[in-house]
């Protein structure tokens, strides 16, 4: 029965396609055949399942490095940054020393409305203990996420005392937003991590409070930002674009060119606007900024952007897993392709430390583009480039300055986030009695050497091989005392309040607000 299978897969090659396809079906026939002759014929007993996908991996990896496939049991996973929610409890969870701590609950979220608190541990879920047995985060979130409605029973560990929550799983929202607020009573700033079917209403809310608040100047920062949906990034460019502007256009061997335009009146069109980018940002929000470019709507900031200008569509298979595949490429409004090539698959996955060794993070000057990719924009007339990312503007160079040895070990090894997490646990009435708001925090909170002793003494316990190195620490001491601040917020507040305390040392931003505050921004006689 087992060869039943290829055997028909065969017939349905051979009857499906038409004679324009006959390679196509020869090779699926070559396939189908080698499939059957290793579970004919193999010395040991084949998993054709683990054949099948292995050879659908290489296929995808054959054409492009962004065709890709995802097994069923990994969707929900890939669909969650996408969907802009998930399905679960409702919580943020740290795993520290095999123990699932909560370090926060969604608001409105069921944990929360259950009474479920920052610092309570759990210990079972289901009857089943995961305390001390070496569970790993995305076990955790495979108990603890689940299907609409159903429910799951977590023990909690509170001061001792053992709690027994009978939780609802229930849809929780995934925010593309993590911090929107005023830089000061002009400036603006919204700080964008994806592009999700959520995206476009978090950011026109965000808008209309800072707004309400003031705005004449916007920062939109989409440093690390490795996109996400097209159509999100069509609808936000609209947002900033007035009139019918072409915003980014697709074309591919099967697919026609498809414009995508702006088409309704944005909250945003008007005043000065600037895009943070580095080489991280990617995609849509390549598209985003190639748009905001190419019609002179405002400046980029920061550094070239990682240059992927391929567009996927995802197709679903009969089993419940899918592909994503590389249907077209998109094209900026003045004909700008920002793919890099990609046919060489191991130079190409290599780029970014390629760019770093070539000075490139460093020196505008080092970025050598040739003269075929030379566009100009649409109003001004300014140089752009195509075939490799997005340009900035004004470069910003990589501040490694404060970086060493000891402060990456102390980052890698978890030991900022598990220190705040344990302080807060034991001071989160005291600090909350100390400081009301968050205002009062960021002005008055400080990492003194009592704090600092604190954390050190927990280092030596935790890993007792990271060894203190003075030197390192005088570099770095600053910055260790500036993520401790910011982690601490976070837990405390959310992650609006970390990113304004953590952005005091982030660099582009830094010069962003200096070309609005020199009148630097207006030189470039852009559009609006």
């Amino acid at each position: 029965m087992r060869y039943l299978f290829p055997l028909f897969t065969l017939l349905f090659f051979q009857n499906c396609w038409s004679q324009d396809a006959n390679k196509t079906a020869a090779s699926a026939q070559k396939y189908a055949e080698v499939l059957y002759n290793v579970e004919r014929f193999y010395v040991d007993s084949p998993d054709a399942q683990k054949l099948t996908e292995t050879a659908i991996v290489a296929m995808l990896e054959a054409l492009d490095p962004h065709s890709i496939y995802i097994p069923k049991e990994d969707l929900d996973d890939a669909q969650m940054a996408i969907n802009g929610s998930f399905v679960g409890i409702g919580v943020r969870f740290q795993v520290i020393k095999d123990t699932i701590n909560i370090v926060a609950t969604i608001a409105g979220g069921p944990s929360e409305k259950l009474g479920i608190l920052p610092g309570d541990q759990i210990v079972e879920v289901d009857g089943q203990k995961v305390a001390g047995i070496g569970i790993k985060n995305d076990q955790v979130r495979q108990k603890l996420m689940g299907d609409f409605g159903t429910k799951v029973k977590v023990t909690i560990s509170r001061k001792g005392k053992l709690l027994d929550f009978n939780i609802t799983r229930d849809k929780i929202p995934v925010f593309s937003v993590d911090a929107a607020y005023m830089i000061d009573k002009e400036i603006g700033y919204i700080k964008l991590n994806s592009f999700s079917k959520t995206t476009v209403q978090e950011v026109q809310n965000a808008l209309l409070d800072l707004k309400e608040l003031g705005m004449k100047s916007l920062i939109f920062d989409l440093q690390g930002n490795g996109g996400g949906l097209l159509d999100a990034a069509h609808k936000l460019a609209d947002e900033f674009l007035s009139g019918d502007k072409l915003i980014v256009y697709s074309e591919g061997r099967a697919q026609l060119r498809y414009d995508l335009k702006a088409g309704r009146r944005g909250l945003f069109e008007e005043g000065p606007l600037l895009i943070l980018t580095d080489e991280y940002a990617a995609s849509a929000s390549e598209i985003l900024s190639g748009a905001i470019q190419d019609w002179d709507r405002g400046l980029i900031v920061g550094r070239r952007t990682y240059g992927k200008g391929l567009v996927q569509r995802p197709m679903p298979l009969s089993d419940g897993s899918e592909i994503r595949l590389t249907i077209a490429r998109y094209y900026t409004p003045t004909g700008r392709h920002i793919q890099k090539p990609y046919q060489d698959t191991e130079t190409y996955r290599k780029d970014l430390n390629q760019r770093y060794l070539n000075g490139e993070f460093f020196l505008k000057d080092s970025i050598k583009m040739p003269d075929s990719l030379v566009y100009k924009t649409l109003k001004t007339k300014r140089v752009v480039y195509g075939g490799g990312g997005i340009m900035p503007d004004v470069f910003v160079s990589l501040d490694t300055s404060e970086n060493s040895t000891y402060f990456s070990a102390l980052i890698r090894g978890g030991h900022v986030n598990n220190f705040a997490f344990n302080y807060i646990k034991a001071n989160r009435t005291a600090l909350k009695t100390q400081y009301p708001n968050f205002s009062s925090f960021q002005q008055n909170f400080v990492c003194d050497q009592a704090f600092m002793d604190q954390f050190f003494e927990h280092v030596a316990r935790e890993d007792s091989s990271l060894v203190f190195v003075p030197e390192d620490y005088r570099i770095s001491e600053e910055l260790i005392k500036l993520r401790l601040k910011a982690v601490i917020a976070q837990d405390l507040w959310s992650t609006n309040e970390m990113f304004q305390i953590y952005n005091e040392t982030n660099e582009i931003l830094q010069e962003a607000i200096q070309v609005l505050k020199n009148h630097t921004y207006y030189n470039y006689q852009l559009d609006k």
